[in-house]
């Protein structure tokens, strides 16, 4: 899941904001994009205790990853989850109105359903995608998140599938009937090349130009185009 965020914020054709709402715990981006080498210097724990608005208070807890790429760290531990509470709402309004500056926002929610999810930001954003791979296992995990994100209730916007490892073995079309959702982007199951994104590694040879980077890239064109304006994405997953 964090994979996929972290390369579809390098894929991404606007700058973007990466926010790590996965209340798990654990920067996937800091030990595993970043390899540990960068420390943690504030992230979602600082925003929520910040006495200054979350609007105010977000640009001192965002740190650039490249040019056009930044990011907001989630919480340490798990037990924090809980103090973040009261500030999603809040939040979820701050990165809206960010599509103003010509930014964009990923957020990486991790696991759904979980003690101190982050609700209010799939409520809030532009689009909410459900990542699954197409094997039988995985299909039947999403499908009870899949029946909420079809619920008017749910408060989900434009939801749909993001796939990875289409036709492994069920093609796009097959999931998208048993699901009940639009298939909006699918990706190839290359471990290499996401390595890149998930542990920092050496990207492999003809890595830019490569099918996963090509998917990467056509993935952020047609969330873009799911939507007519996209000011942040969801990422959510209903397995591991």
């Amino acid at each position: 899941m964090t994979t996929t965020a972290v390369g579809l914020a390098f894929c991404w054709p606007r700058p973007v904001l990466l926010v790590e709402a996965d209340p798990t715990g654990g920067s996937g981006v800091l030990a595993g994009f970043l390899k540990g080498t960068t420390p943690y210097d504030g992230g979602l724990l600082e925003l929520a205790l910040s006495p200054l608005s979350v609007a105010d208070a977000l640009r001192d807890v965002v740190r650039p990853l490249s040019p056009s790429v930044s990011l907001l760290a989630g919480t340490r531990t798990h037990a924090q989850a809980a103090a973040l509470r009261d500030v999603w709402e809040p939040l979820g309004t701050a990165l809206g109105e960010l599509e103003a500056s010509g930014q964009d926002v990923i957020v990486d929610a991790g696991r759904l359903g979980l003690t101190g999810s982050a609700k209010p930001l799939l409520e809030a954003a532009d689009t909410t995608l459900l990542v699954t791979r197409t094997n039988l296992p995985s299909i039947s995990a999403a499908r009870s998140w899949a029946e909420t994100a079809r619920e008017p209730a749910s408060g989900w916007q434009h939801p749909g599938l993001l796939l990875v490892g289409e036709g492994q073995p069920y093609r796009a079309t097959e999931v998208s009937k048993a699901l009940g959702l639009p298939v909006v982007a699918d990706l190839p199951d290359e471990p290499a090349a996401a390595a890149v994104y998930h542990r920092g590694s050496a990207p492999p040879r003809h890595f830019e130009t490569g099918p996963y980077i090509r998917a990467l890239k056509a993935t952020g064109q047609s969330v873009q185009a799911h939507v007519s304006r996209s000011r942040f994405t969801v990422l959510g997953e209903a397995t591991r």
